[in-house]
This record gives C-alpha cells, structure tokens and sequence, in this order.
C-alpha cells in the first residue's frame, strides 16, 4: 500500500474526518499558532510560482473552499474559482510508518507532558523537538506538499493552495488534524497511549527503582527554595597575581594574562548588571566585535605601553595607527572606528541626503568651502578640517594633525555642529604650531 492515499481497509473508524466549509478569513492571518505557520511555510518553500499562492490566498480569504476531508496521506476539498468552476484539490502528505508510529509512541508515553498538550490541543514546541530527535518528522518540511487538482496544473495551483491556507486553520483549532493526516485518528492514537501507559515497565534487575510520586509529592515542603536573585557587585573582581616564584613559559606576558582577566571581570559584571536590569528585555544586543575590533577596545583601556604594542602586532598595526584607532573608538566605539579606517560610498538618496544636509547647515554669508575629498568625506578648503559621513547618517569631525586626519569629537546629526568641533584647535595642535 502506498504512503500516500487511502487507508486500508483495516483503518479504524476515526481514520477520515470532514470539516465543514470555514467561513471567509477577512482581515485575519490563517495560522495563529507556530504549528500553523510552520504548515504554511512547508507549502510557501515547496511552490514555484508565488502568484499561484497568492491567487490561492484570495480564494480561501473569499470561503471559495467547500468542506474538507482529511485521512491519512491525503487532505481533500472542492474549491470554486472566480468564475464559479470547481475543482477537486488534493494535497497528499506522508504517512508515517509503523516504526515511526511505535518510536513517537514510546517517546510520548515516556514524557506525560507531551500527551496533556495533546489533549489540550496543544503541540509544544518540545514535544515536535523530542519526536525529531526519535527520528520521527510531525510537520512537513519543503517538498512535503504534494498537490493533486482537476485543474491538472503540475505545481501547486490556487485551488491546492487555497486548501493548504484553510487546513491551516483547522491545525490551529487541533493539531491531531496533522496526526491524522500522518496516519493516526485521534481516538485510536489515545487507545494506544493508553494501552501503553498501563503495560508493566520492563524490569530492570539493575540500578536505582526511582521515587514514588506520593512520596516526591509528600516532600514539597523540606524541598530547599531557590537561591535568590544575584546582586550586581559595586566593582569587578581582582584579577588573580601572576608574578609567582615560577617563571612563565616563553612568549607568556603575565601582566598580558592579568590585564586581559581584569578586563573579562569587567564584562562579566557589566552583564550581570545589565541581566539585572529591570527593562533589560528592551536592550539592543551589541553586535559582536570582530578581533580588530576588539584589539582596539582593549587598547583603549590599556595604560601598559607594552601590553598596548601587543595589541597593535596583533592586530596588524603600527603604534601610530593604533593610538588613531583607540582615539576614534574613545569618540564612538566600533562605529566611530569604522569611519576611521573605512571609506564607504553612499547610495544616491543617502548621497542626497547628506548635500542637503549640507545645504542647510549654514546661512549663506557663513558657509566654508567643501571639497570632496572621498565618497564620504568633505574637507574645508584653507582649514585643517574635515567632515566624515557614517552609515548611520551622522557626521563625524576631523582636523589635520601633523599630516593626518584624526577624530576630533563624537558624530552629530548636525554637520555645523561636527565642523565647529573640528575646527577647534586641540591643546597639542596648538603647542606644534
């Protein structure tokens, strides 16, 4: 017998349900739950032609779909065009095999949890999880949909889609829909459950016999109650001492080590503060520093001139460059750092944007002289200064000191504002003067 198809005739009595039509969808997505969507994903990866889906969203939306039939391998429904001809559509699925049945089976009766979701027309995501891991596939992946319509259309058509949508529905409303459509009613699926449940346990001449739930439950009370909630400390903790009477190996810096773990106990207490906080589901995740990145971090707070050309060897720079780098990072971190070392070309609105901006800046009789001086960049003519556009749309200031260009201040939305801190004589700058 193939997979796909009809049961046989042995199926029990609960092996094909019929639903009634579902009136029209308007103004309300077809899957609520994640079983639901994970459905309608399967039959939106497995489709070649997207208007044919979108066509047969328009149907289902319209309540073009008439009762549907759902046995094992095979979902079935007449669905009406707009011109008013009808199709009979089929989308055939997978039917798992005994062996699949008897692993989730066995996986089920082992978790009570999994069969009380059932039964409450739940399908968690663990217990999909827990029967992947037994080798058995509950939801259908790209591929899995196989459509059959009198339209004889050879890929999905707007009839089997328009069926796919409205069986997504009714997966929300039970999902013993889906265990059916893989080969089981509800009824006997529960029988088995059942039968399965009160069959003995293997004996097991070896090992621990396990706790009683009477007697776990009687325990409730001298069960010890969990640790309260940490308190963030008022400062990191000390790095551990490393100048011991034993020497390090050769190429071990220890004032290296010891800076570097001052440095992750930094962090560390900068997370759990965070964790801590109590709008901390509302933070932006940092984005995660790349090794140059982070190199530059480091050096910014780093006052150890030797631990500091580490830093620089390792990140492929001269000392020069990396006293440029941690000036820029102490402007703006990883996003002043970029406007430092990269030069990028903005698109035509963001271009756009960025003259007008320039335009607007200063009244006529008091605006400088730019010159373009990169795709981002526009230098002061007669003045050792220079604004940069970021990708964020800012604009960060730099002046000229001793032939290079260096960060002057933090990025403003305002590019009058940037200039006029470029164009501020910085102590060192005036004393080379």
């Amino acid at each position: 017998m193939s997979a796909y198809g009809n049961p046989s005739k042995e199926a029990p009595l609960d092996a094909e349900r019929t639903f009634e039509a579902l009136p029209p969808a308007q103004g309300r997505g077809f899957a609520q739950t994640w079983w639901g969507q994970a459905w309608l994903k399967a039959l939106e990866d497995t489709a070649l032609d997207g208007q044919q889906l979108k066509k047969g969203r328009a149907h289902a939306r319209e309540g073009a779909v008439g009762a549907v039939s759902v046995r094992p391998g095979r979902i079935t429904a007449v669905v009406r065009d707009r011109y008013g001809t009808s199709h009979r559509s089929d989308v055939l699925l997978q039917r798992l095999s005994e062996d699949d049945w008897d692993r989730f089976l066995s996986m089920a009766v082992e978790r009570a949890g999994h069969i009380a979701a059932l039964l409450e027309r739940e399908m968690p995501p663990h217990l999909v999880e827990d029967a992947a891991a037994a080798g058995v596939d509950l939801l259908p992946g790209i591929g899995d949909l196989e459509p059959q319509c009198t339209c004889e259309a050879w890929d999905h058509c707007p009839h089997t889609a328009a069926l796919c949508y409205q069986v997504a529905r009714l997966l929300d409303q039970d999902p013993f829909v889906l265990l059916l459509m893989r080969g089981r009613g509800e009824r006997a699926l529960l029988e088995e459950l059942q039968e399965r449940s009160a069959a003995p346990p293997p004996t097991q001449p070896f090992g621990p016999s396990g706790v009683s739930a009477a007697e776990t439950f009687a325990a409730r009370d001298i069960v010890p109650p969990l640790p309260g909630v940490p308190q963030v400390p008022s400062e990191p903790g000390a790095p551990p001492r490393l100048d011991t009477e034993t020497g390090p190996e050769p190429g071990v810096d220890p004032a290296a080590l010891e800076f570097l773990a001052a440095d992750a106990a930094r962090r560390a207490r900068a997370m759990l503060a965070d964790a801590l906080a109590p709008d901390h589901e509302h933070h932006e995740t940092e984005p995660e520093l790349t090794l140059n990145q982070d190199a530059v971090r480091l050096a910014a707070a780093c006052e150890d001139q030797r631990i500091a050309q580490h830093l620089a060897t390792g990140s492929g720079r001269r000392a020069a460059e990396l006293h440029l780098a941690v000036r820029a990072w102490r402007c703006g971190g990883a996003a002043s750092l970029a406007v430092l070392e990269e030069e990028w070309t903005p698109g035509p609105e963001a271009l756009a944007r960025a003259l007008d901006g320039l335009d607007r800046a200063w009244r006529d009789e008091r605006r400088p002289t730019l010159r373009a001086a990169g795709p981002n960049r526009w230098t002061v003519v007669g003045a050792g200064a220079q604004l940069r556009l970021g990708r964020d749309g800012r604009w960060w200031p730099y002046r000229k000191e001793c032939g290079t260009w260096a960060p002057a201040g933090p990025a403003d939305s305002d590019p009058g504002a940037a200039l006029e801190m470029a164009l501020q004589v910085a102590p060192e700058v005036a004393a080379e003067g």
